[in-house]
């Protein structure tokens, strides 16, 4: 299962994301994160003065991963979609059975733009949410 930085294996965190709060611009908001990759919706709601929606996702049963998807409103900010990092990982989500994850994501339609490696740290494969930013999905080696 996919697992929380906080929750041991087994534990009832499903996803392991060792980031704070942070908005990625988005196109759209939850399809990836929630269609794809699983996680719970936080929070959806309408602010009418702003006329945007506040949307937050997280790894299912985890307590401190949060992330606020939030759509570009204007040239500058959607020139940034996709290319946080230039191109670089900077997302991990950490699993303790990689096959089974990797299967699953393929199957929902997540496209992997490094195969799987066995790397001294683990198994490792990368992939693009819908918007190009790069994750690892990576289960240690213990």
């Amino acid at each position: 299962m996919l697992y929380d930085y906080y929750t041991k294996i087994g534990e009832k965190a499903d996803v392991r994301i060792p980031l704070p709060k942070f908005s990625p611009e988005t196109t759209a908001y939850d399809e990836m994160y929630v269609g794809k990759l699983g996680f719970a919706l936080v929070d959806d709601s309408y602010i009418r003065e702003q006329d945007k929606r506040w949307v937050v996702v997280a790894p299912l049963g985890a307590s401190d991963s949060r992330m606020l998807l939030a759509r570009a409103v204007n040239e500058e900010q959607a020139s940034r979609i996709g290319n946080q990092t230039g191109g670089r990982v900077f997302l991990f989500l950490y699993t303790d059975d990689f096959w089974r994850d990797f299967r699953a994501c393929e199957e929902k339609g997540v496209v992997f733009v490094r195969q799987p490696k066995k790397e001294p740290y683990g198994t490792v494969a990368v992939f693009e949410d819908l918007y190009g930013n790069r994750w690892d999905l990576l289960e240690p080696t213990r």
